[in-house]
């Protein structure tokens, strides 16, 4: 790949605030069970981390939606939760129930985690298949590498699992913050380095899902998700000062502002809930927006699909913007709709 390929990314040159010739679009979980290849890979790796842990297995199915669609993104196939796999507290992801991690509830389960330096061997699978996707994207597709926030991984690894309202989590931050915020600064410390291995990899972009932060009320969401994403932001820049970096804290509401402001990214994912409108009046000016149509929609397709997918593009598409949804696909999306979207998003003209 050479630099001059890169330059002419229609996706990097969004994130760069550059003139396009058409807004980029790739969606969340765009490789997933909605597509009926990626159910017979699924089938054939037998657990889920088998299939984000097997190289030949995770290039497929990242290669997929390209194949099918021509996203102008490929988004690395893996998991937020493989960060504490490799920190040493076991993760398995049960049929119809999700992740199951044995819960840490105190101080001793965080001293018990293996220390950081121990992400680039055990996660050295993940790393190879990006190496392989390299190779094998297209030469027009720019790579996007993920990690989960730390807020967000936290919640699961004190919870044990998914939850409605991260309650467990939330009661130990509340309860002794400072014993908290230790199992938050192994986590800033694991995600930079399990980033930087993807970039050096050969991931071209990296983008932080922050599910969980709109869980927080305003103090706790400055001290548990707005300064470990700027530590990570200014950590990344650092060894990597070209590296666009998005971020996703998802549910953030007007927080969102202070958010992007505070932590300089170069891109910021807006989730459902959020008005195209008040993003272009307050976050479109620091940089490039990605978002927003409910994943639902793409469920419906249709007439009402379309009509909130051109909203969206007559509101945001003439700044810095990338066509995406505010969450990921969902299963029972049918493939047909997902192609009817690209198709929409490709034929709007400012």
């Amino acid at each position: 790949m050479t630099s001059a390929n890169a330059a002419e990314k229609r996706l990097l040159k969004a994130l760069k605030r550059q003139p396009v010739d058409r807004v980029p679009v790739w969606l969340m979980r765009q490789a997933g069970r909605y597509l009926p290849e990626y159910r017979k890979v699924r089938a054939e790796a037998g657990g889920f981390l088998d299939l984000c842990y097997t190289p030949d297995f995770a290039e497929e199915v990242t290669l997929q939606p390209i194949r099918r669609y021509g996203f102008d993104a490929s988004i690395l196939f893996s998991d937020i939760l493989v960060v504490p796999d490799a920190l040493g507290q076991p993760v398995a992801f049960k049929e119809g129930e999700g992740p199951v991690l044995e819960p840490i509830t105190h101080a001793d389960g965080i001293a018990a985690l293996k220390p950081v330096a121990v992400i680039r061997e055990k996660l050295q699978p993940v790393y190879e298949t990006v190496r392989r996707l390299r190779i094998s994207l297209p030469a027009e597709t720019t790579l996007i590498g993920f990690a989960g926030a730390p807020w967000t991984v936290a919640t699961y690894m004190v919870g044990g699992r998914g939850s409605p309202d991260q309650a467990a989590a939330k009661a130990w931050a509340y309860r002794a913050p400072d014993e908290f915020q230790k199992l938050i600064d192994l986590l800033v410390a694991a995600t930079i380095e399990h980033l930087s291995a993807q970039v050096e990899a050969g991931v071209e972009v990296v983008q932080l899902f922050d599910t969980w932060a709109g869980s927080l009320p305003e103090l706790s969401f400055e001290r548990f998700a707005l300064k470990p994403m700027l530590e990570i932001r200014v950590a990344l820049k650092a060894r990597f000062p070209d590296l666009p970096v998005i971020g996703f804290p998802r549910g953030a509401g007007p927080m969102t502002a202070q958010y992007f402001r505070a932590t300089k990214l170069d891109a910021l994912s807006l989730d459902t809930a959020m008005s195209p409108g008040w993003a272009r009046d307050n976050l479109q000016s620091l940089g490039c927006l990605q978002g927003n149509l409910d994943p639902l929609l793409l469920v419906a397709g249709g007439p009402e699909m379309r009509r909130q997918a051109l909203a969206i593009l007559d509101t945001l598409g003439k700044g810095p913007f990338i066509f995406n949804l505010g969450h990921g696909i969902v299963p029972q999306t049918p493939p047909e709709h997902v192609a009817e979207l690209v198709e929409i998003v490709r034929g709007w003209r400012v």
